[in-house]
């Protein structure tokens, strides 16, 4: 039978067992997870936070990491200024990246949520407004949300993954796991 787990990858931690070249080390799902045979489907890049799936199965690796399959991905994002009408109707739309066109979007601006603190905190401006959204996308490219925030003029400042498909981030705090 197949394993799954759950992880809260806090913020800085690379999203793999080995960290290869660097010239300090830097914090590795090694420092959290001693199961053997499981690797990250899909990736979370170093500077962002959130839910994790790991498994020793390779079409569940497959199906949770390949942008053809259309799992949801569901992200809370603070970003530098205020969502107007506009910058979410353009992320709805999907917005033209360097890559391409990305496919539509579910956003939603939301109240600050109960998050941990980041370390470090994410920086503030006292002259620049800040908020926060919810936004779903069902792709999977290379730091595909600050791209798209970026390109309504809404600069990403915090980013945690909440959700993949039915599997969600509830009750693990950062560094911890649960088997699914």
């Amino acid at each position: 039978m197949a394993r799954l787990i759950l992880f809260n990858k806090p913020y800085s931690v690379l999203p793999q067992f080995t960290d290869r070249g660097a010239a300090s080390p830097r914090p590795t799902l090694a420092e959290f997870i001693d199961v053997p045979g499981v690797y990250p489907a899909g990736r979370l890049d170093r500077d962002s936070e959130g839910l994790l799936l790991l498994t020793d199965d390779g079409r569940l690796q497959a199906r949770i990491a390949d942008p053809r399959f259309k799992l949801a991905k569901t992200y809370l994002v603070q970003v530098e200024g205020e969502a107007d009408e506009a910058s979410l109707a353009a992320l709805r739309r999907g917005v033209h990246l360097n890559d391409g066109p990305t496919r539509p979007a579910e956003v939603a601006p939301i109240a600050a949520p109960a998050l941990w603190p980041r370390d470090p905190p994410v920086r503030v401006r006292r002259t620049v407004p800040d908020g926060w959204l919810r936004l779903t996308i069902t792709e999977g490219r290379n730091r595909q949300v600050r791209r798209m925030t970026a390109a309504v003029g809404l600069p990403t400042l915090r980013l945690v993954r909440w959700r993949i498909g039915d599997w969600t981030l509830d009750g693990l705090s950062p560094g911890d796991w649960r088997e699914a």
